[in-house]
């Protein structure tokens, strides 16, 4: 009845005082007194709960210790069975931090939507912690590792220890003003509350939410929570995870983009037989200018055929036509000689007219003839211009198709000569 009446009514208090008698059973068990100037009360601690101690029981160290208070009914001894050991004073130090805690919050520093998300591929790291801490070095290691071509700076600050918060701040501060680093580290190793305490107070807690630059906070072990973590952007269980939540991981990001190259050498390759197939279409329907002049020759010789057989055709006509007109009037027997007259006019007339039209047509055709010698490919060469050719005859149209060392045919109005293709080189003088 006694141990059911102590187990009930008094649960969730802090007993502070100093130990003694302090034994620690091959089970893993500890037995100790807890006593201070006045009284003394037995405490076990078993097995289960001394594993998460941070430090083990000591002799004469002052702690306060959280359980069940009950009766050891074997001996008729009161107890405690410890559940929570901590150091003296950090009663105080956990009202503090609720307060600072609600005070923050209530101010919206703590809220998600002033989050901002890391970017994705930062430019530069920065890293504020001590110079010495083993946290600087494993998150140094963890960059390298990931993404070694990153560059690093480090704000070197106290993080533990009187005025430590204050040159942290001030350290965050000087990041934003350098404004070096795409993304911030703030972190520390494991450690006491005391330890971290730094973490915890306002001024810092005001400049890493005030920071311009997007901020990972990694302090302490997974279980530790701070208010730093609450005012960064983001939280990182460990110094470690804080460097891979802010740098991007480089075997990853080389996979990416090989994936990416592979796609990329997919898709010119696409476009190149595409385009082959399309140039080979219109190489097959483009007509060679010397095909297409002798075309246009030989449709003006058939053109002057035609005019030289009508012109033939209708002076045979007119001729027929004169030869009948005699022969009606030699069979009338007119008087004949105006009719000789007039007909000696027209005949005159007429062959002038013939002399005229031939005249015309010759023009036209010597026109025709000196319109085709100017666009003819040879009488271009002879001007001065070459056409180059591959190996294979193709015509070289644009350098950029040409490469160094490549073989061409180079034909001039006299004749064809082999060359050869030479580096590019800055221009020379001008009459070189």
């Amino acid at each position: 009845m006694a141990r059911e009446l102590l187990e009930s009514r008094f649960a969730g208090l802090w007993v502070a005082g100093e130990v003694s008698n302090l034994t620690r059973a091959a089970s893993g068990h500890y037995y100790f007194s807890l006593k201070d100037g006045a009284a003394q009360v037995r405490c076990v601690m078993f097995k289960f709960a001394a594993q998460r101690l941070a430090v083990p029981l000591q002799e004469g160290a002052h702690i306060e210790v959280a359980g069940k208070i009950s009766l050891y009914e074997a001996r008729g001894e009161f107890q405690i069975t410890v559940a929570q050991v901590r150091q003296v004073g950090l009663g105080q130090l956990y009202e503090r931090y609720e307060r600072l805690k609600q005070a923050l919050q209530a101010e919206g520093l703590f809220d998600a939507a002033r989050k901002r998300p890391l970017p994705a591929r930062p430019r530069c790291i920065g890293i504020v912690t001590s110079l010495a801490a083993a946290a600087l070095r494993d998150v140094v290691s963890t960059l390298r590792r990931r993404a070694p071509e990153i560059p690093l700076v480090v704000y070197p600050a106290a993080v533990q220890g009187a005025g430590s918060e204050r040159t942290l701040a001030a350290a965050v501060q000087a990041a934003a003003e350098h404004n070096q680093a795409d993304v911030l580290i703030v972190c520390r190793g494991g450690g006491s509350i005391e330890d971290l305490w730094a973490f915890n107070e306002e001024v810092l807690v005001r400049a890493v939410a005030a920071s311009p630059i997007p901020l990972v906070s990694g302090v302490g072990h997974e279980t530790d929570f701070t208010l730093c973590d609450f005012a960064a952007d983001l939280r990182a269980p460990t110094p470690t995870a804080a460097a891979e939540l802010a740098a991007p991981d480089r075997a990853e990001t080389l996979r990416l983009l090989a994936n990416r190259s592979r796609l990329l050498t997919e898709l010119l390759r696409r476009h190149y037989q595409h385009a082959a197939q399309r140039t080979d279409a219109a190489a097959a329907r483009l007509q060679h200018p010397r095909r297409k002049l002798q075309e246009q020759r030989d449709s003006l010789s058939a053109q002057a055929r035609q005019l030289q057989q009508a012109f033939r055709l209708h002076l045979a006509q007119r001729r027929q036509q004169s030869a009948a007109a005699a022969r009606l009037l030699q069979l009338q027997k007119p008087d004949g000689t105006r009719h000789r007259r007039e007909l000696t006019a027209a005949q005159a007339a007429f062959a002038r007219a013939g002399g005229q039209f031939f005249r015309q047509a010759a023009e036209r055709l010597q026109r025709q003839q000196t319109l085709l010698h100017a666009v003819s490919p040879d009488n271009i060469l002879a001007r001065g211009f070459a056409v180059v050719r591959t190996a294979r005859g193709k015509v070289v149209r644009d350098t950029a198709s040409l490469k160094t060392g490549q073989k061409l045919q180079l034909t001039l109005a006299d004749g064809s000569r082999g060359i050869q293709v030479l580096p590019p080189h800055g221009q020379g003088e001008l009459f070189d």
